[in-house]
């Protein structure tokens, strides 16, 4: 079927001219026409466009094409009227609010489809990596409004960027819709997120309403709108929101899961009748940052990793193929994968110096493992990983084991009961599962069950942008949502410490995995 206008926040109107016998105000008899098309008891038309509405409907014919939009409570606003047959682009700009990097998308907000994209580096990098370096940076003179500065700062620039990629104006860019964790939407929004890492861990708000993009800085069309997917509460953020819109499981009649490992790994169980939700930290390690050469992935990071069983030679893969700088969070669970199945290192995740060779040395009275010798990097140095690596990555794995574990048996199921294993980012993109259930980090599921469904925040973001009726289901979606907080779950901890071997001190929950 192909969408009309009435799929879209672009509604083209066509209002009866006024006459001695139907003397109806001009916005009247605008907002009338509206609430047909948007299908909502009301339409806010703000004071600034009111006084254009007059000449502009006389000039038009009395048709119009109205960019439109709604707020939490779900009452209908107008954004912006343009002529009937107008050239000019009707955009929207999707954010994916990272903490590490951001990626924006311009969508025609008459079709639907995606015009641009582009990604950045988050520029609060330049305060702390992390979350929590940044919330502690809050506390200092001046330190929410650097924070706050920085990322707007940051958005207007690669936004205009983007524009001149797209050939558009940002004064085209009328709707935005922005999906982050909670404590990257508090900085956006310049709130105070202090009280999301203090017990009892309380956000400032988990459903802020639609604002005007000048109100928050950002530099679009002077009466744009911005949407801030809502959050579940502190470590529940709009991001895994837009991944459930994404991905549908709101509206499965049978289970599913999603997992998306950012700064934690975060989990969601459920169908369109109930959804479980919790988050571990699992994340930095399975992002490349379990060891000193860990990196996110770009030209010269090692992405994938193999080890010949015959001769324990290293077959390494690089992006772009360029000499080898470090390794991301697929190349760890490869490279794990590789040590494990050659007997390098035994079920402890322990390394064997007798089957490492050569390659193996000590260093500060700790073991290492030299993938990568220094004539042969990206670097001039070695690239090694030691065994404190090592032990950080089967704490991660064990994580995000019983993680999926843990919320699976809470609603009563197995985990081979799982017809469906979304997995999410980049982590999901680049991921091999073989690999990832070799080490025993993921259920040992048919292959075909794990589907790998990209920047699903950021596809969730463009959804509420090319399909109104999605704009409601972000809200069922927050509200359906039950979180389980794993801190004080002692089942949780019992199973940690038996999933921190390899794959498992229960083989038998992996029989594709050959232990050697």
């Amino acid at each position: 079927m192909t969408p009309t206008d009435s799929d879209r926040w672009v509604k083209t109107v066509t209002l009866p001219p006024p006459s001695l016998e139907d003397n109806t105000a001009d916005a009247d008899r605008l907002e009338a026409a509206l609430k047909k098309a948007l299908k909502t008891p009301t339409v806010n038309i703000s004071p600034d466009l009111l006084k254009t509405i007059p000449d502009r409907m006389r000039a038009w014919n009395f048709r119009a094409k109205a960019v439109v939009f709604k707020d939490v409570s779900g009452r209908g606003m107008l954004v912006h009227l343009a002529p009937p047959d107008a050239a000019e682009a009707l955009c929207g700009l999707a954010i994916d609010l990272g903490t590490t990097r951001v990626v924006l998308r311009i969508v025609d907000l008459s079709t639907g489809g995606h015009l641009g994209e582009t990604v950045f580096d988050n520029p609060q990098i330049a305060v702390g990596p992390d979350v929590l370096a940044r919330i502690h940076h809050v506390e200092t003179p001046e330190g929410l409004e650097r924070l706050n500065r920085l990322i707007v700062e940051g958005i207007n620039a690669e936004t205009e960027r983007l524009c001149e990629r797209c050939a558009i104006g940002r004064e085209s860019i009328h709707l935005a819709s922005v999906a982050g964790n909670t404590a990257m939407t508090h900085l956006l929004l310049g709130l105070n997120p202090r009280w999301m890492i203090r017990e009892p861990y309380i956000p400032v708000v988990n459903r802020p309403d639609v604002v005007r993009a000048a109100e928050l800085g950002l530099d679009l069309h002077p009466q744009a709108r911005v949407l801030v997917f809502p959050n579940v509460g502190s470590y529940f953020g709009g991001d895994l929101i837009a991944g459930i819109l994404h991905c549908d499981m709101d509206q499965r009649e049978e289970t599913a899961i999603l997992v998306d490992v950012g700064t934690n790994a975060e989990v969601v169980l459920g169908n369109r009748h109930w959804m479980m939700a919790c988050a571990g930290a699992a994340g930095p390690a399975l992002e490349g940052g379990v060891t000193r050469m860990g990196t996110t992935a770009g030209p010269g990071v090692i992405d994938r990793i193999a080890i010949d069983p015959e001769t324990l030679e290293f077959q390494i893969h690089t992006i772009e193929d360029q000499p080898p700088r470090g390794i991301c969070g697929s190349g760890v669970i490869d490279l794990a994968a590789a040590l494990f199945r050659s007997a390098v290192v035994d079920i402890r995740g322990k390394l064997v110096p007798e089957r490492c060779g050569d390659r193996f040395s000590m260093r500060d009275e700790l073991g290492h493992l030299t993938l990568v010798p220094a004539n042969r990097s990206g670097t001039g140095e070695d690239l090694c990983i030691s065994q404190a690596d090592l032990d950080s990555l089967i704490r991660s794995k064990a994580a995000m084991y019983t993680i999926l574990e843990t919320i699976t048996d809470s609603v009563g199921m197995q985990q081979n009961d799982l017809d469906t294993f979304f997995v999410a980012g980049t982590f999901g993109a680049y991921i091999d599962p073989v690999s990832a259930i070799t080490i025993g980090m993921i259920p040992d599921l048919p292959l075909e069950r794990y589907q790998s469904i990209g920047n699903s925040s950021l596809g969730g973001a463009s959804r509420v942008l090319a399909e109104p009726d999605c704009f409601d289901r972000i809200h069922s979606i927050r509200d359906s949502i039950t979180y389980m907080e794993l801190n004080v779950n002692q089942d949780f901890m019992n199973r940690f410490s038996a999933a921190k071997f390899l794959p498992h001190t229960d083989t038998a929950r992996f029989p594709s995995v050959t232990v050697p």
